[in-house]
């Protein structure tokens, strides 16, 4: 079937359009960010069966490139492009699991925890770099000057653009703010090969840096005001429903920092029920850490106003973003998914991670953020026992080992109230046994 798509201006006054293949960022008439639009009319010609039919026998397969879980959606992303220019790592198909035990900590019966961070550059960014990437391939396959793609970054975009430029031997610009992310995120596009600039400032000051140079048609930026990385982003949602056999959840829950994530998974949801996928919508919470919560502030006064702010430094490194570009979509996201905004404290998301770490689970602080949110609410009322809630789990632990270490040794700027030091004791078996009826006999179960 021949089944299309373009950009299209968010301006529901303007709508202009353009083809996937310029080079453009912004609506030229009226300056506004772009979307990634689809012929719905040929898309709804395949009825629903058949569609979950379609991405079941793909899901997961070695049939290329359709086992990722992106590109076993290909129609629904980008139907247009040849497979010979997808540059893809089989992103997706993350771990959705059950988190029994800190549901019953928190008072949920049905929490469960997507592990977007079980991806190939460790982040939820692989699923809209490869989709960004593969057209930049397709681009220059048609002659497009492009010679690098650039992005700023707070660490996970650049580790997957990084990744997936040196997967399809494209070269890659890097504008990371010095000293302001961890050491795991800043060796990835090192090893990947990108050129990698450390500008003194922070992710909104290479924000504006990395705008200024992608006007030179030869750089192509990477960033989310890109709506390519949005199609990619987006099958998280839908997997999400695939994994409960299409069964929509009541609450998901998402950590924001530039925001491009919650218009994408919003973007999944409702090109599912419009296309008789699904017949409800849940509610979206977008959670911020209070230091970079510039969408909170703005939640709070109904969304009549928004004011950018000066994001202080925060454990939740990759959204210390206080001038977010994808505002506008993630509260028009909000507005149609009965939304709420929350945010906390550095210690309130160190905290809830480590829970949540004591339970299985080895959370970022990004995921602490989320998880903080989540407990606020229940605590509040505004999340019922019995509701199915999925937290989105961002990036893998493993990329922020030094904030885990600084909160067990008792190094951060409050008491942390998980900490779990080890014990150092003589190598003998006397006192190994000493040791262990001590810490056993103290040792408790974590409580929220």
């Amino acid at each position: 079937m021949p089944y299309k798509a373009w950009f299209q201006c968010i301006n529901p006054e303007c709508k202009t359009t353009y083809p996937l293949n310029k080079i453009i960022y912004r609506c030229v008439s009226c300056g506004s960010l772009l979307e990634v639009q689809h012929d719905m009319n040929a898309l709804a010609r395949r009825d629903a069966k058949a569609w979950r039919k379609l991405f079941e026998g793909r899901y997961k397969s070695t049939q290329w490139p359709f086992g990722s879980g992106v590109w076993g959606k290909k129609e629904w992303i980008l139907p247009q492009i040849s497979d010979d220019n997808i540059v893809s790592l089989y992103e997706g198909g993350t771990n959705l699991f059950w988190a029994e035990r800190f549901g019953k900590i928190i008072g949920l019966d049905n929490i469960w925890i997507k592990l977007c961070g079980n991806s190939h550059s460790g982040s939820f960014k692989d699923l809209g770099m490869t989709v960004l990437v593969s057209q930049v391939k397709q681009m220059i396959s048609e002659g497009a000057p492009i010679q690098a793609v650039a992005c700023a970054s707070t660490g996970d975009t650049s580790a997957a653009l990084s990744v997936y430029c040196a997967a399809a031997g494209i070269p890659s610009i890097v504008l990371l703010p010095k000293g302001k992310i961890s050491i795991a995120q800043f060796v990835q596009p090192i090893a990947n090969g990108s050129l990698v600039l450390s500008l003194d400032t922070d992710f909104d000051g290479c924000m504006r840096v990395v705008q200024e140079i992608t006007k030179d048609e030869t750089l192509y930026l990477a960033n989310s005001m890109n709506s390519l990385r949005i199609e990619g982003q987006k099958t998280v949602g839908v997997e999400i429903v695939q994994q409960f056999d299409w069964q929509v959840p009541d609450v998901v829950i998402i950590p924001g920092g530039n925001l491009g994530n919650v218009s994408a998974l919003g973007s999944g949801l409702l090109m599912m029920r419009d296309l008789g996928m699904t017949d409800k919508l849940p509610r979206i919470v977008v959670a911020q850490a209070e230091r970079a919560n510039p969408l909170y502030r703005s939640y709070r006064k109904q969304f009549k106003t928004f004011e950018p702010m000066q994001a202080e430094k925060t454990l939740a490194s990759a959204i210390q973003i206080g001038n977010p570009v994808s505002v506008e979509k993630a509260i028009r996201t909000l507005k149609r998914f009965d939304g709420i905004v929350m945010d906390a404290t550095e210690r309130e998301l160190a905290d809830a991670a480590a829970l949540g770490d004591t339970t299985g689970m080895f959370n970022c602080p990004h995921t602490g953020v989320a998880l903080a949110a989540l407990i606020k609410l229940v605590k509040a009322g505004k999340i019922d026992r019995s509701e199915r809630v999925v937290v989105i789990s961002t990036a893998h632990g493993l990329k922020f080992a030094d904030f885990k270490v600084n909160y067990h040794e008792g190094k951060l700027e409050f008491p942390s109230r998980y900490s779990n030091r080890p014990v150092e004791v003589p190598a003998s078996v006397d006192a190994v046994k000493d040791a262990l009826r001590h810490t056993l006999k103290n040792r408790r179960i974590p409580n929220a």
